[in-house]
């Protein structure tokens, strides 16, 4: 059967298969998803000596009140199940940037706060992540396409995390 035909068959789910034009554009999303994260990754171990993840746990901490947040609202934020994060605060934590305490209004949970060495390094380093996404990202679009890349971005995240995925 010739690519042609597979296209003209269905599912109950739509098309079974892309179409080139398709195909194409989800391998370059693919490439995407894939290397983007690595390449941040990359610089934020060589410039600041952390990982992306570590990095984005300390910024939503720093955006927090009180730089304090219970970890399973932290792990949903950075998508990360709540037994990696426990790892990963561990790891910060050892290195002096966080610190992990019963949560005062219900003991049942944990607030994992950001101390001010934690806010000391992600200062330090967020010049050199932010001149990196913008070398990467921001500075190889319009403001137009970058606008709708996010639109496009919120609407993909909003089906994963729809309740009837």
């Amino acid at each position: 059967m010739t690519t042609t035909e597979h296209a003209s068959q269905t599912d109950d789910h739509g098309d079974l298969w892309l179409t080139p034009g398709e195909l194409s554009s989800w391998l370059s999303v693919v490439r995407l998803i894939t290397r983007l994260p690595w390449a941040i990754d990359g610089q934020l171990q060589r410039d600041a000596d952390l990982s992306m993840i570590e990095y984005m746990t300390m910024a939503m901490l720093a955006e927090a009140p009180e730089w304090t947040m219970r970890m399973s609202e932290l792990a949903e934020r950075t998508s990360a199940s709540l037994s990696r994060l426990s790892h990963l605060v561990k790891r910060l934590e050892s290195r002096g940037y966080l610190r992990r305490e019963p949560d005062p209004s219900d003991g049942r949970f944990t607030n994992a706060i950001l101390l001010p060495a934690g806010m000391h390094k992600l200062e330090e380093a967020a010049p050199g992540h932010v001149a990196f996404v913008r070398h990467l990202v921001i500075n190889s679009l319009s403001a137009e396409r970058l606008r709708r890349l996010g639109q496009d971005a919120e609407r993909i995240v909003q089906r994963i995390d729809s309740p009837a995925r």
